[in-house]
């Protein structure tokens, strides 16, 4: 099994060293201007949230490297854990009440996947247009408020985000598995084969027996319960979830951890490792500019800049082709 880890070489010759290096020389700036960000508080909070973003930087990959783009995530995710605890408020055992909504999660996935793979939707729009369709029926019959707590009672429920394992927070445990599995599956499993030979050449792939329309069906409907898990996580750690994050840039720091990690947009490109560098840098970036109290429009300014960027490496090294061309998928 290959390492996780760049080497020495791609430390100097690829982008994921590159990365890596970036990442090392930022937390160890923020450590030393920066008393607060070294501190115990801090430090978990970072953990925390770099493990969030990096699970749904991980959904996000697997659909990257299909040759699509998975812009409906976080609609996915705040409809389906918000409803899930509305419904566990009117009446309904919070575990039932996660199952609808985990349920909800998948179908919306599945949705998703037909209108791509069989109506031929360009994923770009098929998603955004979904992730205004999730959110709209979320607020007009799901739930009303935007901020939805967790259920009172319900003290197991806190573990999944505030909870240790041997001293380690659930959450960094829950992204070091959902890695280890991500890796096996790509790089151990006909599926990942086969997704890495749809990203690279969908043509050939289909010619030479890929169940192409099922597999973009099944990688949707995993980034989408890929996403209710991580709004699980999230609203467990924060004892609530706000749908509003919806209507936040949040979509684009995972698109900025998969693309800056080097996972390539025009599919067939990348591993497991680049989304954990690109999450350790993303994350990083995020915690000390929120330290250094820097006004959000300036921190998405910084974030457009650097996704730009990461965007414009990744066309030069790895060029689109005349199929992703036409496809239109970004």
């Amino acid at each position: 099994m290959r390492s996780l880890a760049p080497g020495p070489a791609s430390l100097v010759k690829s982008q994921e060293g590159i990365v890596f290096l970036l990442a090392l020389l930022a937390f160890l700036a923020f450590a030393l201007f920066l008393p607060a960000f070294f501190s115990a508080g801090n430090l978990l909070t970072l953990v925390r949230s770099v493990s969030i973003l990096g699970i749904l930087a991980l959904g996000m990959a697997l659909v990257v490297v299909g040759r699509g783009i998975d812009v409906s995530m976080v609609a996915t995710m705040v409809v389906s854990v918000s409803w899930a605890f509305a419904l566990s408020r009117s009446g309904y055992p919070l575990e039932v009440a996660l199952l609808i909504g985990a349920g909800f999660a998948l179908l919306t996935g599945i949705i998703i996947g037909f209108a791509v793979a069989v109506g031929e939707v360009p994923p770009i729009f098929a998603t955004l247009a979904a992730g205004s369709i999730i959110y709209g029926l979320g607020r007009t019959f799901f739930f009303t408020l935007e901020m939805q707590n967790v259920p009172p009672g319900e003290d197991w429920f806190a573990l999944i985000g505030q909870g240790r394992i041997l001293g380690i927070p659930v959450t960094v445990v829950a992204f070091a598995m959902l890695c280890f599995v991500a890796h096996i599956l790509l790089s151990r499993t006909r599926f990942g084969w086969q997704l890495y030979a749809m990203g690279n050449n969908p043509e050939a792939a289909k010619i030479t027996g890929v169940p192409f329309r099922p597999m973009v069906v099944a990688q949707y409907a995993i980034s989408a319960f890929v996403a209710f898990g991580a709004g699980l996580i999230l609203a467990s750690s924060a004892s609530a979830i706000n749908a509003r994050l919806y209507n936040s840039t949040f979509i684009y720091d995972i698109l900025l951890v998969v693309v800056l990690g080097g996972i390539g947009l025009n599919g067939g490109h990348g591993k497991i490792r680049n989304v954990i560098l690109g999450t350790m840098f993303v994350g990083i970036l995020l915690n000390g500019m929120t330290i250094m109290n820097i006004p959000f429009t300036v921190q998405n300014l910084v974030k457009g800049v650097v996704l730009l960027f990461a965007i414009i490496i990744d066309s030069l090294v790895n060029p689109r082709d005349e199929q992703t061309s036409q496809q239109g998928d970004l």
